[in-house]
């Protein structure tokens, strides 16, 4: 004799067919935030590159990285915000990318001597991604993935 699932095991069983599908939908969504993340980080870099001068000129007067003279910190954040964004994207040393840039995120808020609440927001947004990204990796649909065993095989 065969017993009918309990109501408690019915809700159960649909709950993991949904948690099933939900996984399915994560190398979308980690392409998704490598892409948001990388789109703002890319072209906050390539602004920077319009016009030099003013890039310099703000990392002397309003950005005032410590320990770095304005030139180089310029030439690092500019640099940070055009490699770093194209390897996420690609996810190419997906999480390597996002640890970097979580730091270029975090070096512009502490740079900043005042700096809005939505601006701030903002920054917490993409930190929380890159975050994510650092620690799960960057997902299925990515270069490292791809590359890894073919890597392991030698």
């Amino acid at each position: 004799m065969t017993t009918s699932p309990s109501p408690l095991q019915k809700v159960l069983g649909r709950w993991r067919r949904f948690s099933e599908a939900l996984d399915l939908l994560q190398p979308a969504a980690a392409l998704a935030a490598r892409i948001h993340v990388g789109q703002v980080f890319f072209l906050s870099g390539l602004t920077k590159l319009r016009d030099w001068d003013i890039t310099v000129a703000l990392f002397t007067e309003e950005y005032r990285v410590p320990l770095l003279s304005p030139a180089l910190a310029a030439f690092m954040g500019t640099a940070g915000e055009l490699v770093l964004p194209v390897l996420l994207v690609l996810g190419l040393a997906g999480r390597f990318s996002a640890l970097g840039l979580f730091v270029v995120n975090a070096v512009a808020v502490i740079s900043l001597s005042e700096i809005a609440p939505a601006a701030l927001q903002q920054h917490i947004f993409w930190g929380a991604l890159l975050a994510g990204l650092a620690i799960y990796g960057p997902g299925a649909w990515s270069l490292d993935r791809w590359l890894a065993p073919r890597i392991m095989r030698g």
